[in-house]
């Protein structure tokens, strides 16, 4: 079981893409988040509960984009976003775990998971795969999915730092060229550090 783990921006989801192109079956933190937060589940009515109402629109679909500037802008974001996570966590890890747990006998599982750090995972994979890249790539590489530069900072803020990871890190990818570099990057680290021995 392997974890891929990087903060906001840094490519992570790129890796794991690329794992999953090898063959890997991928549990990935960020879609599983999205999906317990669509109309009608408990997670979301939590949320709003919690931050308010007015984050969901007439559709019933929760507004990402203000709940991200409710949480993690301005004074007391560490606590907002520990209420975040209380209610989000245990939800995504359930989930997680049912598509790992239920991976093929031979199989190679990837858990694409941004707060490995934050909630103290490692010890649970054997192997893990941490990506970075410098923060203004990062910023720039946000604001290409709309989030504006001071919410992209506040989040990137409010994960580990590069040093966090890079403790835990098994596997370390600077993520600095061109998607078609990682690529290369992403089959190499699969070929001789990931797959090797099986």
């Amino acid at each position: 079981m392997v974890a891929v783990s990087g903060g906001i921006g840094s490519g992570k989801s790129s890796v794991t893409a690329s794992f999953k192109s090898l063959g890997a079956l991928v549990a990935d933190a960020d879609v599983i988040a999205r999906e317990i937060l669509e109309p009608g589940r408990p997670a979301l009515a939590q949320v709003a509960a919690r931050f308010g109402d007015d984050l969901i629109r007439e559709d019933g679909t929760l507004d990402r984009a203000c709940l991200a500037r409710r949480v993690f802008a301005g004074e007391g974001a560490d606590e907002r976003v520990a209420a975040l996570n209380a209610i989000t966590h245990p939800a995504i890890e359930r989930r997680a775990w049912e598509i790992l747990n239920a991976a093929p006998a031979g199989s190679f599982a990837v858990y694409d998971i941004p707060l490995l750090v934050e909630g103290d995972y490692a010890d649970r994979f054997d192997a893990v795969v941490i990506v970075d890249a410098p923060i203004e790539e990062r910023v720039a590489r946000l604001e290409g999915r709309g989030v504006a530069p001071e919410d992209a900072r506040a989040r990137i803020r409010a994960q580990a730092s590069s040093d966090q990871r890079r403790a835990i890190a098994h596997v370390w990818i600077d993520n600095c060229g061109s998607a078609d570099d990682l690529a290369q990057v992403c089959t190499q680290v699969w070929e001789r550090w990931l797959t090797s021995d099986l």
